[in-house]
């Protein structure tokens, strides 16, 4: 049984295109999920754009945020039955033996590899899942939205586990992707006040924030970040895919700040570190998630808590990929979401 699916097949740039792929044989471990949705992650962008800054097996099926159904279960699989509603990890395949998974923090496992890049992912309708990956999504979550766990798992990562924030606090987000609108509504959760910072191609993706209850900024925060003191800004996210932000973080984190760097940016910098130094700021990497906090971020969805339905931009078959990756490349939307044919 062949299904179309969207495959990166080369690293030259827009070396994407639909494929019929064969159906999965799933093996111990394994269950095989029919997706509901998947969403489109700036990554599948940067893949596509071939501007990304990690290895890819080509060639593979993208698509790294995704739920569905159970279809079937494979041998040694406990605690699962086909017709289940779940999403998945990310972390395809690891070492159990590695020091990080040893842990907990198998993310950050050296030999890790993920859907959509070291394995096949889910932009088609049939997936073999690791079983350790699924999680069970409330019945009052739809798979539009629980596609968007993964994100939002990045987001809590960023936000809560590796940043210090405080009711209070001022936060300004550099990017209105999908992260970095996500950064901000964790921020806001954790009781911050915070803007997101964009250009002007952004103004659409402002407003979203600002129904989020954050400040949209295009082109210079440094009013806001400098308003109440004149230091700056408490925390800085970088959540944008260039290296060049890290500049704009230094110059409106305040003293003893912080800034946490969650968008890539393969770019050399070109510029000097010096002011983390001068400033005696924290400059803290965040990438990935795991298991207590995809739970975590599961409960907060399913309580109302965190609320995805402003960011999805709109819902594609999966043959009209183009549509909606150019939608979120030119900053149409912030998160496109497509399904299967």
């Amino acid at each position: 049984m062949k299904s179309a699916a969207v495959v990166n097949y080369a690293e030259t740039k827009g070396s994407v295109e639909v494929r019929e792929i064969e159906k999965p044989e799933i093996s111990n471990g394994e269950v095989l999920l029919e997706v509901a949705n998947v969403g489109v992650c700036g990554s599948d962008l940067h893949q596509w754009t071939a501007d990304h800054s990690w290895p890819v097996n080509y060639p593979v099926v993208l698509g790294h945020e995704f739920g569905g159904k159970i279809l079937e279960v494979g041998p040694g699989v406990d605690g699962w039955k086909t017709g289940d509603r779940v999403v998945s990890e990310t972390a395809a395949v690891i070492d159990p033996m590695n020091p990080m998974s040893r842990v907990g923090l198998y993310n950050l496992d050296p030999t890790r590899k993920g859907f959509g890049y070291g394995v096949n992912g889910a932009m088609t309708r049939y997936v073999k899942v690791p079983a350790r990956c699924l999680h069970h999504v409330p019945d009052q979550v739809p798979f539009e939205e629980a596609c968007l766990t993964e994100p939002c798992c990045v987001a809590y990562n960023a936000v809560v586990m590796n940043s210090a924030i405080k009711p209070g606090d001022r936060v300004l987000v550099i990017g209105p992707g999908t992260i970095g609108m996500l950064c901000a509504v964790m921020a806001k959760l954790n009781g911050a006040e915070v803007a997101v910072l964009g250009l002007e191609a952004d103004k659409g993706r402002l407003e979203i924030a600002k129904g989020y209850g954050c400040e949209g900024i295009i082109g210079d925060a440094t009013d806001w970040a400098k308003s109440r003191d004149g230091l700056g800004a408490d925390l800085i996210v970088d959540a944008a895919g260039a290296s060049a932000t890290l500049k704009i973080a230094m110059n409106l984190v305040r003293p003893n700040g912080q800034i946490t760097k969650v968008g890539w940016g393969p770019q050399p910098c070109n510029f000097s570190l010096d002011p983390i130094v001068q400033k005696n700021v924290r400059l803290q990497g965040s990438f990935s998630h795991n298991w207590p906090i995809w739970e975590k971020v599961i409960g907060m969805m399913g309580s109302g808590m965190l609320d995805v339905k402003p960011i999805i931009g709109g819902i594609w078959p999966v043959t009209s990929w183009l549509e909606a990756f150019e939608k979120m490349h030119h900053g149409e939307v912030v998160k496109s979401v497509l399904k299967p044919v």
